[in-house]
């Protein structure tokens, strides 16, 4: 619902919906808001993480893609691809990992899985 609410005028004259930044910001934000412990592009000896969440006692991984520019599935996929919970593991809490997609053309979520290990 929280991306429903944007004004249709925010789009006006611009590309920003066709980019994850843009919505992993609007995440970001929510996220801030609530003063939990939150990790930006959190590096791992494969890549980075896209967003970090530990709250809790427990640790929440996000990785955002847009539709239009990879395949259904891919940003769930992603996080077991490069192994990133394994920063993670040695914490010893539940961790959770989160693929979300939008899509530039709905400039909404249209994807969500959620696997926990």
């Amino acid at each position: 619902a929280f991306y429903a609410s944007i004004a249709n005028d925010w789009y006006r004259k611009n590309e920003l919906s066709g980019f994850e930044g843009y919505y992993a910001s609007i995440f970001y934000s929510y996220f801030a808001a609530l003063g939990v412990d939150i990790r930006l592009e959190d590096p791992t000896n494969f890549g980075r993480i896209d967003m970090t969440v530990l709250f809790a006692g427990q640790v929440f991984l996000f990785e955002f893609k847009v539709v239009e520019l990879n395949p259904a599935g891919s940003a769930l996929q992603q996080l077991k691809d490069m192994a990133y919970a394994d920063k993670y593991r040695a914490r010893a809490e539940p961790i959770h990992l989160i693929g979300v997609e939008f899509s530039k053309t709905s400039r909404n979520i249209v994807g969500f899985e959620v696997e926990t290990l």
